[in-house]
């Protein structure tokens, strides 16, 4: 048995300037909007993650052939296709359940489980279920298996109880195959679903209003694989500022789409950051103090993202003063907490609510990454911190991240990613 471990030493200001990855929301969407498609789909600037893995099996698994080179990721049809995810992919990523609106609108028919992935609280399937119901898909428990079937897959006009953004994906991927117009009111306005409309669009679709609260999807139009390139993640690029607010100096994140991360960059201004933006480009610089941040909700796009509350938090930790934020997404987003404490944060949760304490400094320890943005998080604080610090469970960031240790090694930080056997982790042997 072998053991990733992140080690970093903390003290180093950050310099220097980065590409940020692909959007891992935006592709695992696409690939599974490539089961609408007839013919080879080609995408660029896919992340090599986990969760992309996964996704790649379920299309194999499906009657795909889904090969990737690089960052390119090649999806064809074959004759034979499956309607059913087996449970062993479901549990492996929480979006997994992004595949039942695809598969309805191929298939009209789609056989799943609960999906996995991070435990951030309840994200019930029912949204989706209710959705599809309004479609006409008729669904059944069986075994604990959800078997949905539709005799006839018709648009419809669909109000999301809440603008979820998976719930958004599904009803737009559906309703592409569906017969008829669907009408969705309160859909997410997140970036990731117009990158979703733009390549089903241009694999033939008709879709209008997304990235708006009003989203018309024409269904039964024919569609053709393509050729596309994944938007740039916004939550990665955020990372990356992140840690040089918490670490100090200057970072360019390239390859990066400044608008879509407005209200991020407002609050590392708040924070004392001076933030400047250009031709894909974000610079980030701090040479000054930290500011607290008197007050951050988490709010579906335009609005703060819950993905970067964890981030945020970390850098707060040694701002002078104290936030306070507020999570309206997920129920157990705060699980980064404790490896915050234990570096010596002052940090106070109450429900949903966070309050931070600014310290003068934080220390070194050994923790382990709770999730994917907590995990980040963790590693954010260690380059602020005196000291070494090691995060273990490096699974959750090989979810979401791609060259987490090398990116942030380019920039001059102290981050080793180390391999060890268990003989070795009892001798604590040092990194290869």
């Amino acid at each position: 048995m072998t053991e990733d471990i992140l080690r970093i030493t903390g003290g180093r200001p950050l310099h220097g300037e980065i590409t940020v990855q692909g959007a891992k929301n935006s592709a695992l969407p696409l690939m599974a909007a490539a089961l609408l498609c007839d013919g080879e789909t080609v995408l660029h600037r896919v992340p090599q993650l986990l969760d992309v893995y996964a996704a790649s099996r379920i299309l194999n698994r499906l009657g795909c052939r889904c090969t990737a080179e690089g960052n390119t990721v090649t999806i064809r049809h074959t004759n034979a296709e499956s309607s059913e995810i087996p449970d062993a992919d479901m549990r492996t990523m929480r979006s997994s359940i992004m595949f039942l609106g695809p598969i309805l609108g191929r298939m009209r028919c789609c056989t799943l489980t609960m999906p996995g992935g991070c435990e951030l609280g309840p994200r019930p399937i029912d949204l989706h279920l209710d959705a599809m119901r309004q479609m006409g898909v008729q669904i059944r428990d069986d075994g604990g298996k959800i078997v949905c079937r539709a005799d006839l897959l018709h648009g419809a006009r669909i109000h999301l109880p809440l603008p979820s953004v998976g719930v958004t994906e599904n009803v737009i991927m559906a309703a592409v195959g569906a017969a008829g117009e669907t009408v969705l009111t309160n859909a997410a306005r997140e970036p990731e679903i117009t990158d979703l409309a733009a390549f089903l669009n241009q694999c033939g679709a008709k879709i209008e209003g997304a990235g708006e609260s009003t989203v018309v999807i024409e269904g039964g139009r024919k569609l053709t694989g393509t050729e596309y390139s994944v938007m740039p993640d916004r939550i990665a690029a955020m990372t990356y500022l992140c840690a040089g607010a918490a670490a100090g100096g200057s970072v360019c994140v390239s390859g990066a789409a400044p608008q879509d991360l407005e209200s991020c960059l407002n609050v590392l201004k708040a924070a004392g950051c001076r933030i400047g933006t250009g031709s894909g480009r974000i610079f980030l610089d701090r040479t000054g103090g930290l500011r607290n941040v008197r007050y951050i909700r988490t709010m579906p796009y335009p609005g703060f993202p819950t993905d970067a509350q964890a981030l945020i938090s970390a850098v707060l930790c040694t701002a002078n003063g104290t936030s306070v934020i507020d999570e309206t997404i997920f129920d157990s987003r705060y699980k980064h907490v404790g490896a915050l404490l234990r570096m010596g944060a002052d940090i106070r949760t109450i429900g949903r609510t966070a309050v931070i304490t600014g310290v003068s400094r934080l220390h070194g320890a050994s923790v382990e990454a709770t999730d994917l943005r907590g995990g980040a998080a963790m590693a954010i604080a260690a380059l602020q911190a005196e000291g070494e610090s090691e995060i273990r469970q490096l699974h959750h960031l090989d979810r979401g991240y791609e060259h987490f240790a090398e990116i942030f090694h380019s920039l001059g930080g102290s981050v080793q990613r180390c391999r060890f056997s268990a003989k070795e982790r009892e001798k604590q042997s040092p990194c290869a």
